[in-house]
């Protein structure tokens, strides 16, 4: 489980950059449109363009590259199985070698979307982290509030519902420590998490009760100190800091449609 520590969705990296200081509503809207424009990559090129401009605001954001990486890195099982479920089950295409003992082939076209379907999938991780990383927890509720507005009118409860997704993200990295504490407690007591792949989820599986209960735990706590300091979600409730969009988050949300509507438009 030491892949764990390498997530860091979920945490927040303060600091004074460009990034940090425009409008979550912003972020989330230029999330949305670079993820959209991400989907419609079906070329080298245009994912060349979007990983070229996600480390630009990477560096903008003043984050250490390394940091936003780290998230690949439990997600690397996935990449792969996607990576070699295209190349093998491709279908028809231009041939480039055969595996004699079992018959598949290995086509071009299989090669290429593999690569690009990987691709897409570390470029949505990345983008995700990036956001978590730059946002508060607190300001992604405020973001999700304004934009609930519509459904609240429908009787809809869209305060528990931000909320909801609000500790989700803020207990991420809680609960990968709680995991790590009980690893190691674990290896105090003469277990081992090496081997194959077999031998370490048979390891593992004595850690999903104890987390289990934990999660549960601190939930409950979660919930008395809540309700210790008379917490209550509704339309009377008002937000510590109002957002307000700025000429700098005019121009960004401009710049993604615009980024979006390229991707969308041009065949490359």
């Amino acid at each position: 489980m030491a892949f764990l520590s390498d997530i860091t969705l979920g945490q927040y990296f303060p600091t004074d950059s460009f990034v940090h200081r425009l409008d979550p509503r912003t972020k989330i809207i230029s999330l949305l449109a670079a993820m959209t424009a991400l989907v419609f990559a079906h070329s080298i090129f245009k994912l060349g363009i979007s990983f070229f401009l996600l480390i630009v605001i990477i560096k903008i954001s003043q984050l250490p590259l390394s940091l936003v990486l780290r998230n690949l890195k439990p997600f690397l099982w996935l990449f792969i199985i996607t990576l070699i479920f295209h190349l093998f089950l491709s279908g028809e295409g231009t041939e480039l070698t055969r595996i004699p003992l079992i018959g598949l082939k290995i086509t071009k076209e299989g090669l290429n979307g593999g690569i690009i379907y990987s691709t897409r999938l570390a470029g949505f991780v990345l983008m995700a982290s990036l956001l978590t990383l730059t946002t508060s927890p607190m300001e992604i509720t405020d973001a999700l509030d304004r934009f609930f507005i519509p459904l609240k009118k429908l009787g809809l409860p869209t305060n528990e519902f931000t909320l909801m997704m609000t500790l989700s993200l803020r207990f991420i990295p809680t609960l990968i420590n709680e995991a790590d504490k009980l690893k190691k407690a674990q290896i105090s007591r003469g277990a081992t998490f090496e081997g194959n792949i077999i031998q370490r989820i048979k390891s593992v599986i004595p850690l999903i009760l104890p987390l289990f209960i934990s999660v549960f735990r601190r939930a409950d706590e979660l919930a008395l100190a809540m309700d210790a300091r008379c917490y209550t979600g509704g339309k009377d409730r008002t937000s510590f800091k109002k957002l307000s969009f700025t000429t700098n988050d005019y121009i960004v949300i401009i710049g993604s449609v615009l980024y979006m509507v390229f991707f969308l438009m041009i065949k490359l």
